[in-house]
């Protein structure tokens, strides 16, 4: 089974599940939010919203392919980029984190651990950005697949709770908790490297 993530743009936004792609819950605040569904228009808000990441921050996301074939996303950004964070009871997001705001994987696809790959792969390219830290708003009561993402799973990768609530805790993933040692050395051998791709290795005939 050959699984990949590549970074999301706009030329694989349309991988994502149609109802994601169409959804602005995190982009925009409440009211803007509400107007753009009234509207028509949260598609383009959506794409609106990832093109200005990408200009001023950066990469924002990571689609995750399993045999070619589109089985997941995740979505992350400074707070600064995430207006409904602000209309959580537990925020603000610490100043030295990136907010994880929600991720999906197809059913079929799920307990593969293809979660836990994501979180690393997002750790791995924001350590590289000189980021601590991963936070993201749980959801303590949840009962079906939504934006916000269930604390049990959240748990379960890594996070741990910094600011309790009994619906919406804050969690929090410390960068090099994610990665073990052997993932370190590399990280650090590609900071030395300048991040030069290294060549592949002539094997004797």
């Amino acid at each position: 089974m050959g699984r990949r993530l590549v970074p999301l743009t706009l030329d694989n936004l349309p991988d994502l599940p149609k109802r994601c792609r169409s959804c602005v819950f995190w982009e925009l605040d409440p009211v803007s939010g509400q107007a753009a569904v009234r509207a028509g228009t949260p598609e383009l808000e959506k794409e609106a919203w990832i093109s200005a990441v990408l200009l001023e921050w950066g990469s924002c996301g990571r689609v995750v392919y399993v045999d070619e074939v589109p089985v997941g996303f995740v979505l992350y950004a400074p707070p600064a980029y995430v207006p409904r964070s602000t209309a959580f009871p537990t925020s603000p997001v610490a100043p030295d984190a990136v907010q994880l705001m929600t991720s999906w994987i197809t059913p079929g696809y799920q307990g593969q651990g293809l979660g836990r790959v994501m979180v690393q792969t997002v750790a791995k390219d924001l350590l590289r950005r000189g980021f601590k830290a991963i936070e993201a708003f749980g959801d303590a009561r949840w009962k079906e697949p939504a934006c916000v993402l269930p604390a049990d799973h959240l748990l379960a990768v890594g996070f741990k709770t910094v600011r309790p609530h009994p619906v919406h805790p804050r969690l929090r993933l410390e960068l090099r908790t994610t990665l073990s040692w052997k993932e370190d050395v590399e990280l650090a051998l590609d900071r030395l490297l300048g991040a030069v791709q290294k060549e592949p290795a002539l094997r004797p005939l």
